[in-house]
């Protein structure tokens, strides 16, 4: 493993059952840790169970859960997240987001020898770039209820490291993607398409982190001394325009569909629409403002902090992470 864990080392995965916890523990479980996980009973928890975790089943935001799993653990890697779908009442995000992160890192400072908590927060906490690329140190400007709970999560965990003295580690990942992600999927789904839709004028920047990358980046933030109460965003060295990632496709599926540019405003004025429709009723809008803003809001960063200061090397670059992941979507039968 390029940055592993001390051997018997002891940690808590929050998240497990995502793609990202998910792909840390099976980056994890051939090595000598013991891994921990708190999971709702389903399907995916029994497959943990099955991998070798201990499974706190459970609500990440339930005081007694949290208590029973942080027992004589090491490190906490809190990847969890609520994800906007159909359904989700708006204060899950504060007690998935705010309260669960209190709940653990409470529970951490109070361990003997307890060696460090792994935030993993967004780089939606800073929403739209104005001067492009952003840093670390870039202004905050979330732009909805998920990317406000996660940046009062993050600063509320820095706050409190500093003043319990818990070792504290954040990372800021960007748009994540690997095989097996289903939120890019929709992306190169689009590219198989005889004309690919692109609002306004198509040269909004992205920022990408290979799902192999991202969890690196947690297993050397847990272990490195340089990275105590430091913010690292985690991605690709470059951005990425959306036209480049439909031609990098077409490299795997031979297919280049017709750009077709589409004014921008419209498609806001539907997402509001169709999210003042749909979410009464419990129903996944077709379309909501914050999609729309992924088409049209530069997400570009300069990623060379975590690089620098702990020698961070990334595995994949967009292109090869790409091409990996449309040959991955192509031989499951995904596109």
């Amino acid at each position: 493993m390029k940055y592993p864990l001390p051997d018997n080392a002891s940690v808590l995965i929050t998240g497990a059952t995502g793609f990202t916890g998910r792909w840390l523990v099976d980056k994890l479980r051939d090595e000598k840790v013991r891994i921990k996980v708190i999971a709702r009973p389903s399907r995916r928890a029994e497959e943990l169970q099955a991998l070798g975790c201990e499974v706190f089943e459970g609500q990440i935001y339930d005081p007694a859960t949290v208590a029973a799993a942080c027992r004589d653990i090491d490190y906490i890697i809190h990847i969890a997240a609520a994800f906007r779908e159909a359904g989700i009442a708006d204060d899950i995000y504060g007690k998935v987001h705010v309260d669960a992160t209190k709940l653990l890192a409470r529970a951490a400072a109070a361990i003997p020898g307890f060696k460090r908590f792994v935030h993993v927060s967004t780089m939606g906490v800073h929403g739209h770039i104005e001067n492009p690329p952003a840093t670390e140190e870039s202004p905050y400007g979330p732009g909805d209820l998920y990317q406000e709970t996660k940046l009062e999560a993050e600063l509320w965990i820095r706050d409190f490291a500093k003043k319990s003295g818990m070792s504290l580690a954040v990372i800021r990942p960007t748009g994540i993607y690997g095989p097996g992600d289903r939120r890019l999927l929709k992306v190169f789904k689009m590219a198989q398409w005889p004309v690919f839709p692109i609002l306004g004028y198509g040269k909004c920047l992205y920022h990408l982190t290979h799902v192999e990358d991202l969890t690196n980046s947690f297993l050397l933030a847990a272990t490195h001394p340089q990275a105590e109460h430091e913010v690292f965003l985690c991605g690709d060295p470059e951005a990425i325009s959306l036209v480049d990632m439909v031609r990098i496709s077409a490299e795997v599926t031979g297919h280049m569909p017709k750009i077709l540019r589409l004014p921008v405003t419209p498609f806001f004025w539907l997402g509001d629409l169709c999210e003042l429709v749909c979410r009464p009723l419990k129903i996944e809008p077709p379309i909501y403002r914050r999609r729309v803003a992924f088409y049209t809001k530069d997400r570009s960063f300069d990623t060379s902090k975590i690089r620098r200061l702990l020698g961070f090397e990334n595995v994949y670059s967009n292109r090869s992470g790409i091409i990996e992941t449309v040959r991955w979507y192509r031989d499951k039968g995904w596109l």
